[in-house]
């Protein structure tokens, strides 16, 4: 066990005086390339990191959900009953209402709104009470998924005690409805599925249209080379503006071609796609069909030559997303620019974007060299020292004891 397990049984030791009825954990991810299509039906290529969200949960008797967490200093506590009244995205749904501030710190709207999805999932089902303590080693707003970790373990627990018997692609729908309906944040299934879908050493190539997922062997390590995860330290958050305004232009990107999504745009539609809409809606359009393709790319050249021959896809994707996307920022830049420039065989950044994370395909061997160099670029461009460290594949969600 972890000192994140530890973390999580003590408090719910504190919180309740007894030991939990067992720990469940899931992992955050990594998205190897594959930015803003899942939302558009499109492919990615994520991948779960050691890095992990524990929830310890036991049983109580009295129809509430208690959730508290390490990183918050008081716990939350609610009826089963009143579930759908907590958010505001559900009460505004149900009817006009002057309340637009959530009755739960947003921590814990995560959680609860898993709790509240998983019970419209599994009709009759019996939700007992519970409570939940919650600990964490994902780092948060890093772009690393931290809250489909909390909700994959959330709703892995959840699963079992109330033996919902929902697979775990159905898990990830529950984990997708609750950060879109309850916690209000327009994000695809992407992050989900990497938590619930993990293997060690292996990429998930999945067609979020379909939610078809193969898993692909990365070899990473066999072939001598490392991921390294520059966090960039500047938070961000998907149920903020960005990214709702960035979902809203491939909507309306789609509505102007005439397709459901832009997943059904090829790379030959552009040409018309130009001469149809404004620029900033054609950068938009432009950077989901093309990242698509790179995504069908960078799986096909793994599979053929391995991962050291993907560098140019990843250099490829962020110019994509600094240019067209537009949710690039200087830090980010900066640790992709700087990792190349050290060496790096390619690097991009990673996540929603807005701040979060970068990343970089090294060779083992230069791992101090290129951290070093984003260190001190970052030291004379006057930013925060980043967080860097390596990931290799790991396994998804589970019960751990």
């Amino acid at each position: 066990m972890t000192a994140t397990h530890d973390a999580a049984k003590a408090l719910f030791r504190s919180l309740t005086g007894q030991e939990p009825a067992g720990v469940w954990s899931a992992p955050g991810r990594v998205n190897l390339i594959g930015e803003h299509t899942d939302y558009n039906d499109g492919f990615v290529l994520p991948f779960a990191i050691p890095h992990r969200t524990v929830a310890a949960v036991g049983a109580r008797d009295d129809g509430r959900i208690r959730v508290a967490s390490t990183f918050a200093d008081d716990a939350v506590e609610v009826s089963i009953d009143e579930l759908s009244t907590l958010f505001p995205t559900l009460r505004q749904a149900q009817g006009p209402s002057d309340e637009t501030q959530p009755a739960v710190p947003e921590w814990a709207a995560y959680p609860l709104g898993v709790a509240w999805a998983l019970s419209l999932a599994a009709p009759g089902l019996d939700a007992t009470g519970v409570d939940i303590a919650i600990a964490s080693d994902v780092p948060v707003g890093a772009g690393l998924s931290s809250s489909a970790a909390i909700e994959g373990a959330t709703a892995s627990a959840l699963n079992d005690l109330w033996s919902a018997g929902l697979d775990r692609t159905a898990l990830a729908r529950v984990g997708r409805r609750a950060e879109n309906e309850a916690v209000g944040a327009p994000t695809g299934i992407m992050d989900q599925m990497a938590s619930m879908l993990g293997e060690a050493d292996a990429a998930i190539f999945l067609d979020c249209r379909s939610l078809e997922a193969q898993l692909v062997r990365l070899g990473v390590a066999e072939a001598g080379l490392e991921i390294l995860v520059m966090d960039t330290r500047v938070k961000h958050a998907h149920s903020s503006g960005g990214y709702g305004e960035r979902r809203a232009a491939c909507e309306r990107g789609a509505a102007i071609m005439g397709v459901p999504s832009l997943r059904d745009v090829s790379v030959a539609d552009l040409v018309r796609a130009e001469d149809l809409m404004d620029d900033v809606t054609f950068r938009r359009v432009r950077h989901v069909v093309t990242e698509n393709q790179r995504v069908l790319d960078t799986v096909r050249t793994v599979r053929e030559q391995g991962a050291r021959a993907i560098g140019d896809l990843l250099v490829a994707s962020h110019a994509s997303m600094r240019d067209d996307f537009e949710i690039s920022v200087p830090e980010l830049d900066t640790a992709v620019d700087t990792a190349l420039a050290a060496g790096a065989l390619g690097a991009r950044m990673t996540g929603g974007g807005f701040g979060g994370a970068a990343i970089a395909l090294i060779e083992a061997d230069a791992v101090q060299a290129v951290s070093d160099a984003v260190t001190a670029a970052f030291a004379a461009s006057g930013f925060d020292a980043p967080h860097l460290f390596t990931v290799t594949p790991a396994a998804g969600a589970g019960r751990d004891a």
